[in-house]
């Protein structure tokens, strides 16, 4: 019975839900607000409490230099304040230009305020840049993350920039290229959950895909899922994890994934049909003959593939 008031939703297409699924597996959300953990009290204590402590000892000691010492220490902490307001400052303004570009010509105009209103080498601007390029060109997404001089940034910043540009390289099937580039990355400098969660998905998938799956298996199993805090990412998770469980010949953890990616939207399971041609026209690579027989048997009985397809794939 139609609700009153209330449109009937539009049934989608076939190609239209494949669109879907895939920009959902390119896509992120803006980082959480910048400026929320810098107000000024948290500040005043972080910073103001050890401050009087190495003054006062600094006072309690005989002598300039205890005085001067405590001087220099003082305005480090005090430039380190000014440029992580200043940064946290610039990440918010980027997050807004980000949530604003919710279509193709959105998008557009998104990608102009960037290049416009920020440098060429604001890393916050490059790579909200190509977040938004992934929706329509993931090959121009990945020559944006290039500029990013990885031995110039920090290295959790020049850790992220891989992961990013290691997801479109196996988007793109580019496996070598991506196991290049995540076995750089070192996850014991991330704490945040949900980012060692979508890097994990990442290396994970990278080093299923060349040869690591006991690695990888091993890697993926310490992020659950269904966790509520990963909830944006449980599509990459479970896509990394059937990987891996196919290249560790665990057909039974392969099925079980398969199933769990398509109770979500059956056409994530597309990226793993080999004969189907990806976004970009490039056939995958390290695609499990067995992941591929059982994701294409689940879209057909999902009805997610029309039958046409269903006879040129079995011709």
């Amino acid at each position: 019975m139609k609700t009153p008031g209330k449109p009937t939703p539009k049934k989608q297409s076939p190609k239209q839900q494949r669109e879907q699924a895939i920009a959902a597996l390119r896509s992120g959300k803006p980082p959480a607000d910048p400026l929320s953990q810098l107000n000024p009290r948290s500040l005043a204590i972080r910073v103001g409490i050890p401050a009087l402590i190495v003054w006062a000892i600094a006072l309690a000691i005989p002598g300039i230099w205890p005085k001067a010492v405590a001087g220099v220490l003082t305005v480090i902490v005090g430039g380190v304040i000014v440029w992580a307001l200043r940064f946290a400052t610039r990440t918010r303004a980027v997050a807004q230009i980000v949530q604003t570009a919710d279509s193709a010509e959105a998008r557009k105009d998104a990608i102009a305020k960037l290049d416009t209103e920020f440098k060429k080498d604001d890393t916050a601007a490059t790579f909200a840049k190509a977040q938004l390029q992934m929706q329509e060109d993931p090959r121009a997404a990945l020559r944006t993350l290039e500029t990013i001089n990885l031995d110039k940034v920090m290295a959790p910043m020049a850790d992220e920039a891989r992961a990013q540009r290691g997801m479109i390289h196996l988007i793109l099937s580019e496996t070598d290229e991506a196991r290049a580039l995540v076995d750089k990355i070192d996850m014991t400098r991330h704490k945040e959950p949900r980012i060692r969660a979508m890097m994990a998905a990442i290396v994970g998938e990278a080093w299923a895909r060349t040869g690591q799956a006991g690695k990888a298996v091993e890697l993926l199993e310490t992020f659950d899922p269904n966790d509520e805090a990963f909830a944006e990412l449980k599509p990459q998770l479970l896509r990394s994890r059937a990987f891996a469980y196919a290249w560790a010949n665990n057909t039974k953890q392969m099925k079980t994934t398969l199933r769990s990616l398509s109770a979500l939207n059956p056409q994530y399971l597309s990226g793993f049909v080999t004969k189907k041609k990806s976004p970009m026209g490039v056939p995958p690579r390290g695609v499990h003959p067995m992941l591929e027989k059982e994701a294409f048997e689940m879209l057909m009985r999902s009805g997610a593939i029309p039958r046409k397809m269903q006879q040129v794939r079995r011709g």
